[in-house]
């Protein structure tokens, strides 16, 4: 008899656990979110000082996608410089009695970005002749209300910079442009006609150039 009632409670305890277990398991295929948190590993940020190390010596080298270039693609951008200096020269001397002349450094930047790089941001018309125009003219305001020296030199550049950011037209050979002014003397009869010659009338010839460059570079190739 003792052994019949040992049978049963044996038998009821392995129903009871039975039953447990089975709620459990329906209570986690209930709650897959238990099994995706148990299992899902936790994410760790491991800065790695040899890839920093890499990419900051990238900077300092030519870029290993771009295949080499062709040798009209040096000769047409570079003849074109030329052509642009060359003109700009003859016209400083029309322009000697005047004392003021078109040669000026921020052209020759003009020309590595007009000629070299035509696709660039930089290269776009409206960004050039808008920041062209705007930084000359924050030059000579800066010099009109500071005079000359480093306070109206830093503040026309950094006026410059915030201009070309707002009107989007970032043009970097213009951020010179102001300082020019404040340190050219022989620019300082021209005022606000700044605004237009020279920066503005040289990208005018530089431009017309421009066209010609792409065209020999798109059609003449070797």
């Amino acid at each position: 008899m003792a052994a019949a009632f040992s049978s049963s409670s044996y038998i009821s305890n392995l129903v009871k656990i039975n039953q447990q277990t089975t709620h459990h398991a329906t209570r986690l295929r209930l709650r897959p979110d238990i099994i995706l948190l148990k299992r899902r590993p936790i994410p760790s940020v491991k800065a790695s000082s040899a890839n920093l190390t890499t990419s900051n010596w990238d900077a300092w080298k030519p870029d290993q996608g771009s295949k080499a270039p062709l040798l009209s693609d040096i000769l047409w951008p570079s003849a074109g410089a030329f052509a642009a200096m060359a003109v700009l020269g003859k016209m400083d001397q029309m322009l000697v009695k005047k004392g003021v002349s078109m040669t000026i450094a921020p052209l020759g930047a003009v020309c590595a970005v007009l000629f070299a790089t035509p696709s660039t941001p930089g290269a776009r018309k409206y960004n050039m002749f808008m920041a062209q125009m705007g930084c000359a003219a924050i030059g000579v305001l800066a010099f009109a209300l500071l005079g000359p020296g480093w306070l109206a030199r830093s503040t026309a550049l950094s006026a410059s910079l915030a201009f070309m950011i707002y009107f989007r037209a970032v043009h970097p050979p213009a951020a010179s442009l102001p300082l020019l002014f404040i340190d050219g003397a022989k620019f300082h009869q021209l005022k606000f006609w700044y605004v237009l010659f020279p920066g503005a009338a040289g990208c005018i010839l530089l431009c017309l150039i421009q066209e010609v460059v792409c065209y020999l570079k798109d059609n003449v190739k070797f």
